[in-house]
């Protein structure tokens, strides 16, 4: 991670100190507290190391006007609270911020070359001192983490008194004092010395990323979370801990939702019911709806009845078919069938009030020259808004649908709300001929080629999941892949004529049964967002110049013929033919980790042109 800057203590606006008179340490973006510096997330500032706290009590210390509220009806529905917060600014202005408590506790002193807990190095007041030789303490370079998110200490004495036998002394019992140096021959772990005062052999790190050698140890994990400030639990973990970097993407990443503004609730004036939806859903009838509201809001009803009772059934038609509890997969999916439909409908502007989020419309120009491309229904999405939610994070396993019972929570008790930040800007839908789709992706080698992605995606998912045997099955299938795929060389050509870099652009899929299409969008909540050219590049003639020339892009990359031969890659064979050098987009910018590609359904391979779904058009 890049450390944010150092920052100097800040004063209210009166000029004397917060009252909670806590130290300052640095200071982010509030879109880096969602995707970089979230809930559980480690951040050093300048020789400091940080976890940032959890949500309890964020409540009370997250001010109203630095931590406003947002609302988003749909995503907070299918992710069970009642609104989301910003998190809060972090400008000279602002009176508070995101509390975070040091961690990793271990450190070690350059100059005497002592390794123990912060504390006990007695460092001045609100520094990170060695209180005997003067010098700045440096953080332990390596923790520990499992698959459930939790967090501790790397097990220092452990590893050093490992061959002590049996009968060694517990921890912190054999009365030598740990140190820590760098023998200097290499910057590998072998050259990271540890040693104890007690007359032990000093041992190396070499060796303590392996796998199994915590478990080795006989160590399990205890279940620590600190971003919760909470103690080892009477119940440990058990699972076999693993070493990492402090500052490895490993060690936290975010599970991220969202979902765009549509109507009927894109226009901001259901927002003051966002509390009382629950409560509305189980009156059933209008008339205890309209008694429901005036005694609520008295006369200041801030919607009709009768608008109340259409986004009552509006949230009914986003409920999955079917009898039984829905599963969280199925209900995402059922948002973004309805978010299909309204991209598909359209939203004139001219028809609405200015407070409407959402505006798309059908391009002014001929639609013929895409017919060709097996392109159709394109729309320029002139305005459109999406909030994204931190649901929570996972640790050393990338976040998929199927690692619920590994997401690390934020809170250690239910909170009403989530962090969020929204996005405002403009993109371009587009949609593929659903015969033409049918057609190519019942070909044999097409399917085969498919079926290759979709069986190391499955295998990948059990890996990972808490129960290999209730994983859902992968979204790869021909239709997914080629959609994706698509996804991933427009953005990489749009980025060189529309004036957007790749990762300002984000593609939102569109992919299963009776949906075929692909929303690529400004993603940055910066002034990227608001600058014109994506939309202008919608129009049917410019949209087929983009296609073709993005298609003839992918036809070769410089890592030819090893990437378009490859058997497999990507992470555990998850794409074929697909590197860096031709259709990987900035993490940013795809919604699947960048996996789930392959170019040949594209354009085809020298051996079988005809497995690509646009073939055709390159030999003409």
């Amino acid at each position: 991670m890049t450390p944010p800057p150092s920052r100097r203590r800040r004063t209210g606006t009166d000029g004397r100190a917060p009252a909670h008179n806590l130290p300052r340490r640095g200071a982010v973006r509030r879109s880096q507290m969602i995707t970089t510096y979230g809930v559980g997330s480690l951040i050093a500032v300048d020789h400091e190391s940080f976890v940032v706290s959890g949500l309890d009590g964020a409540d009370e210390h997250w001010k109203a006007d630095e931590s406003p509220r947002i609302h988003e009806r749909r995503l907070a529905r299918l992710l069970g609270v009642q609104y989301f917060r910003l998190p809060p600014a972090s400008d000279d202005s602002s009176k508070d911020g995101v509390r975070v408590r040091r961690f990793p506790l271990m450190h070690s002193c350059p100059e005497c070359g002592e390794l123990r807990r912060w504390h006990q190095f007695n460092p001045p007041a609100g520094r990170s001192e060695c209180g005997s030789c003067g010098v700045a303490l440096v953080p332990s370079r390596f923790v520990i983490a499992c698959e459930k998110g939790h967090l501790d200490e790397f097990p220092y004495w452990h590893w050093i008194h490992r061959s002590a036998g049996p009968g060694a002394s517990t921890v912190g019992q054999c009365g030598g004092t740990l140190t820590l140096r760098s023998s200097g021959r290499s910057s590998s772990l072998r050259s990271i010395i540890v040693s104890c005062t007690c007359g032990v052999p000093e041992v190396s790190m070499e060796g303590s990323f392996r796998r199994t050698a915590l478990k080795d140890l006989g160590l399990r994990c205890r279940g620590t979370r600190p971003w919760l400030g909470t103690a080892v639990p009477a119940d440990p973990c058990g699972l076999s801990a693993r070493t990492l970097q402090r500052g490895s993407s490993s060690v936290w990443q975010p599970v991220l939702k969202s979902a765009l503004s549509i109507p009927p609730w894109s226009d901001g004036r259901a927002d003051p019911l966002a509390e009382h939806w629950d409560r509305l859903r189980t009156l059933g009838s209008r008339e205890k709806i309209e008694m429901f509201l005036e005694i609520q809001f008295e006369d200041r009803i801030p919607v009709s009845v009768d608008e109340v009772m259409a986004l009552l059934a509006a949230e009914q038609e986003e409920d999955p078919e079917g009898d039984g509890s829905p599963s969280f997969d199925h209900r995402y999916l059922a948002l973004r069938h309805k978010e299909y439909e309204r991209l598909r409908a359209g939203n004139d502007e001219r028809e609405h009030s200015r407070e409407e989020q959402f505006v798309c419309e059908t391009p002014l120009g001929d639609p013929a020259p895409l017919r060709p491309l097996g392109i159709t229904g394109p729309m320029l999405v002139k305005r459109l808004r999406e909030v994204r939610a931190l649901r929570s994070f996972t640790r050393l396993a990338d976040p998929d649908s199927d690692t619920e019972g590994k997401e690390a929570a934020l809170s250690a008790s239910p909170l009403a709300w989530l962090p969020a930040m929204e996005v405002r800007g403009e993109g371009v839908f587009l949609r593929l001929d659903e015969e033409r789709l049918d057609t190519w992706a019942a070909a044999p080698a097409v399917a085969a080629r498919a079926e290759r992605i979709r069986t190391a995606h499955e295998r990948l998912m059990r890996q990972r999941a808490v129960d290999p045997s209730q994983v859902p099955p992968s979204p790869a299938g021909p239709r997914m892949i080629l959609l994706h795929t698509l996804a991933h060389v427009l953005i990489t050509e749009w980025s060189l004529d529309s004036g957007y870099p790749a990762a300002a652009l984000r593609e939102r899929l569109y992919a299963d049964e009776g949906m075929a299409g692909i929303l690529v969008y400004t993603a940055t909540s910066d002034s990227a967002g608001s600058l014109g050219g994506l939309v202008a590049r919608g129009e049917p003639d410019l949209l087929a110049r983009t296609v073709r020339g993005a298609l003839h892009r992918s036809e070769w990359c410089s890592s030819d013929p090893l990437c378009v031969e490859a058997e497999a890659s990507g992470a555990s064979g998850t794409n074929l033919a697909a590197c860096h050098a031709c259709v990987m987009l900035p993490e940013t910018s795809c919604e699947h980790n960048n996996i789930l590609l392959d170019r040949a359904l594209l354009v085809g391979t020298p051996e079988d042109p005809s497995i690509g779904f646009f073939a055709d058009l390159l030999t003409r």
